[in-house]
């Protein structure tokens, strides 16, 4: 759906070409070139986030999407070589109203549009984002083209319509790794994590390693078997793009975690995953969630926590009332308070204990407020329990073992004679 471009003319002297976007609706904006010359599809959606333009554009989650920036300047601080959230931009296009001239910051290495250009991704500015904003709250996200070659909406129009749609799309296998790789622990080790790779953003591991926490990357398409080779302490799903529905495998394999009783902690598409794997559905949301400020509530807590979201698909499952699976009772954890949305799930068994659990945020916060970071924590609390009962049942075992008297022992030589004199 991305069609790469060429280089904007660096002369500063004439003004970049003049650029459309056109909608599936048929609505039109027009603008000029940012970034790359040249034509892309996807789907049209916007983040709210007034900061993290480069986290944004290099998270795997956008894969296929042409992002609107609602923030009505953007490109300030340019573009370093640190912030990176994976190893290329993801989005399929990119959106804004005003451009920096200059960016402003110690850190950065170049303008913003000289590394989209570079990377082959078509955007525009001049755009009047608020009306755009504004037309996708109300209709919903949709498909959209944007141009800097084409001058002719209706000749775009007709492109866009043969564009797929988000729905049923399966796109984890197109931004995941390929070849597993470890994340070492900082410090001291302390335990083990299995991530599957859905779209994960370099800040995750990171944020594990922090807590002496090893993981093991594997790709989109692992299966247990690869999983269970490398005998974690814990199995991490990340966020990604695409429809959740459309994740098969990936679903299939989760069942196998929980049924084998390993932790589980997901994010984002993670959290999907998880409410499809213990048999609730997902639906599309209008617009969805995409920004670093949006409010949601712990329930086991009650407490409130600004969160950055990226998601535009959520988990069907029932507020307030816990649902018997087959591999524990499931409970919504967190809600969103803009709209009731799902924001979280939890496993627990019939003693109350957890076993598993999921957000629909990120954690990493990169970017964004860091007052979810807590729930890392919570994963090791989760898989430091669980490994220290595994290891007393594993010592209980071993005694009772050692306790049963062994063939040729007096206590069987007593019994045979009993026997032998009667």
């Amino acid at each position: 759906m991305h069609s790469a471009g060429s280089p904007v003319p660096s002369n500063a002297s004439s003004p970049p070409p003049e650029a459309i976007l056109v909608l599936e609706d048929g609505r039109t904006f027009r603008g000029r070139a940012f970034g790359a010359i040249g034509e892309t599809f996807g789907e049209a959606v916007f983040a709210t986030a007034m900061s993290g333009y480069q986290e944004t554009l290099t998270d795997p989650s956008y894969a296929r999407q042409v992002v609107v920036a609602t923030a009505p300047h953007i490109g300030n601080t340019g573009w370093n070589d640190e912030d990176d959230e994976s190893g290329r931009i993801w989005v399929a296009g990119y959106v804004i109203r005003d451009a920096a001239r200059v960016p402003s910051s110690w850190r950065s290495r170049r303008t913003l549009a000289d590394e989209l250009a570079a990377q082959g991704i078509v955007g525009m500015s001049d755009v009047d984002t608020r009306a755009l904003t504004r037309h996708l709250r109300e209709r919903g996200a949709m498909r959209v083209g944007v141009s800097s070659t084409e001058t002719n909406p209706d000749a775009l129009l007709s492109r866009v319509l043969e564009q797929p749609s988000m729905l049923g799309a399966h796109l984890a296998d197109e931004v995941s790794t390929t070849d597993a790789y470890v994340i070492q622990a900082r410090g001291e080790k302390r335990l083990t994590v299995v991530a599957v790779d859905l779209g994960i953003k370099s800040m995750t591991p990171y944020r594990m390693a922090e807590r002496g926490i090893e993981t093991h990357v594997l790709p989109a398409t692992a299966s247990f078997a690869d999983i269970a080779a490398r005998t974690p302490d814990g199995v991490f799903f990340s966020n990604g793009p695409g429809d959740p529905e459309a994740a098969e495998g990936p679903i299939e394999v989760l069942r196998e975690v929980l049924a084998a009783g390993i932790p589980y902690f997901g994010i984002c598409f993670g959290n999907q995953l998880f409410g499809r794997a213990l048999g609730f559905g997902t639906y599309k949301l209008t617009y969805g969630h995409r920004g670093i400020n949006q409010p949601v509530m712990d329930l086991t807590t009650r407490r409130v926590e600004i969160t950055a979201h990226n998601h535009g698909f959520a988990v069907d499952a029932p507020l307030g009332t816990p649902t018997q699976t087959p591999y524990g009772i499931a409970t919504v954890s967190h809600v969103g308070l803009n709209d009731d949305v799902v924001e979280g799930l939890e496993l627990r068994n019939a003693d109350g204990d957890l076993l598993s659990f999921s957000v629909q945020y990120h954690p990493e916060a990169a970017a964004g407020p860091h007052d979810a970071s807590y729930l890392f924590d919570r994963f090791v609390d989760l898989m430091s329990r669980d490994r220290a009962t595994k290891e007393r049942l594993v010592v209980r075992n071993e005694q009772a073992v050692a306790a049963q008297p062994s063939p040729g022992s007096s206590g069987g030589e007593a019994t045979g004679a009993t026997e032998g004199s009667r």
